[in-house]
């Protein structure tokens, strides 16, 4: 059983605590849809007045919003810089090109779908998504090219292992989030999210792009195969040049394998020692140190400095330069997650969760099916997935009195299913494959949208199969 979130006592009436959160989330939906504010300011200025209405006074409002960002960002920030960290090894080292290379190189036509499914599922797992979708679409483009499939089959599949992982497994921000917004187990969370995954991206992917392809039948866009070239993707010439940028070398397959799952499995085996192991023994101390996500993923960047970076060719200085340059990226998503954590703390302090606690224990509505609606309003409304997981574990975060340690961890992956409904024209991702694919706003949506709707129920499918057994 995890440490319990404790709901604060209503600072107001239930109906002006109600009006306070439906005003904050109205502000931060309109500030980033309409005005186009940055999600930062917008989940900052919407704390402020939730704290206004509830009838807070302003310098409460700040010591909660102040104690919400600090305990986020102390708690995830560290986590999404070694991931980026990880992430950019991965790209310049060449050992993201050698994993596409040998699962896409072994596979014949029929299973091409597949062979890229587990690519971005691979390729995802320490990655965003935008970078990830970024590092594939060149091999995407090939792909499609030489085996005259549409770039839709070949595509979605990619893109469904991508968003899937995005989604359901940390260290990336949404469930790192929703895992400390709620207490969860990070060990028994990844496990599941693993779990749902698997199933979830072989349904949204290849066998969703066996009839997307039909619909949206589209070579790969012309104007992108010199760019493709120029960038070294796959061709003799371009891959001769990517690998004399990195000392004409590339990490093996195997390697690059083992160091991308580590972190993953330093934490599982926590996750099995917390469950198996008694407690101060000393191979369960071990596992629970070498299991901690920060150790985990520290440790995996330091193996990965001589795994990836090192087998590539790479000397000290290029190795130092790829990890100074994974960090600016993040900025902007550090900053929202503290910044959703603030907002979370701002609600919890008001006492609206108390209220949304006994309305849900009188109601008899799934606390499971409840995180998912939730973060699938805040979705559409902005658009964005790590502002729908953030604001939804925060609205959320009462409700896990009581529940177990595996419920606690399938609320997490349910609010992280909602956070993936409908992608639509007020999120970037949106354009970013409307972009690279070379579709229309309808095709996108017949594609791209329903994939992500897929990945969605199903998550939420599996999250209610898996409860029923946890």
């Amino acid at each position: 059983m995890h440490s319990i979130v404790l709901a604060a006592e209503p600072a107001a009436s239930s109906g002006r605590l109600v009006a306070a959160a439906l005003v904050g989330i109205a502000l931060i939906v309109v500030l980033i849809t309409y005005f186009k504010l940055h999600p930062f300011l917008s989940l900052t200025l919407g704390s402020l007045l939730v704290g206004a209405v509830a009838g807070l006074a302003m310098a409460d409002t700040v010591k909660s919003f102040g104690k919400g960002f600090g305990d986020t960002a102390s708690s995830v920030g560290a986590l999404i810089a070694l991931g980026a960290m990880f992430g950019k090894l991965l790209a310049d080292s060449g050992g993201a090109d050698r994993i596409v290379d040998t699962l896409v190189g072994r596979s014949g036509r029929r299973a091409l779908p597949w062979a890229m499914a587990l690519v971005g599922a691979l390729i995802g797992l320490p990655m965003f998504f935008e970078i990830g979708l970024v590092l594939l679409m060149p091999v995407i483009y090939l792909v499609a090219r030489r085996s005259g499939l549409s770039i839709i089959a070949v595509g979605i599949p990619a893109l469904a292992g991508l968003s899937a992982m995005h989604g359901f497994v940390p260290p990336h921000p949404g469930p790192l989030v929703a895992i400390d917004a709620l207490h969860a187990d990070l060990g028994v969370t990844l496990g599941l999210g693993v779990l749902i995954a698997v199933p979830t991206i072989a349904l949204a992917g290849p066998v969703f792009a066996r009839f997307a392809g039909r619909w949206v039948d589209v070579r790969p866009p012309e104007l992108f195969t010199t760019a493709e070239d120029a960038e070294g993707a796959k061709t003799e010439e371009g891959e001769e040049a990517a690998e004399d940028a990195r000392g004409g070398r590339r990490p093996s397959f195997a390697l690059t394998l083992a160091t991308v799952l580590l972190p993953v499995v330093l934490m599982l085996l926590k996750a099995f020692a917390d469950i198996v192991l008694d407690e101060g023994t000393g191979l369960y101390t071990v596992l629970d140190n070498l299991g901690t996500p920060l150790i985990a993923l520290l440790i995996a960047v330091v193996v990965a400095m001589f795994t990836l970076g090192g087998a590539a060719g790479m000397d000290r200085s290029t190795i130092t330069r790829t990890l100074e340059r994974s960090l600016p990226p993040i900025a902007g998503v550090l900053l929202i997650v503290a910044a959703g954590g603030g907002f979370k703390q701002t609600l919890v302090d008001t006492g609206i969760g108390k209220i949304v606690a006994d309305w849900v224990d009188g109601s008899g509505v799934s606390v499971l099916l409840l995180g998912w609606l939730v973060a699938v309003l805040i979705r559409l409304a902005t658009g964005s997935a790590t502002v729908a997981t953030v604001t939804a574990s925060g609205i959320l975060a009462p409700l896990v009195t009581g529940l177990s340690t595996g419920d606690t961890s399938l609320l997490v992956l349910a609010v992280g299913a909602g956070s993936l409904f409908f992608s639509h024209v007020n999120d970037a991702g949106f354009w970013l494959v409307k972009e690279y694919f070379g579709l229309s706003v309808g095709q996108t949506i017949r594609s791209w949208s329903l994939m992500e709707t897929v990945i969605s129920v199903c998550g939420l499918a599996f999250v209610l199969a898996l409860n029923l057994v946890i």
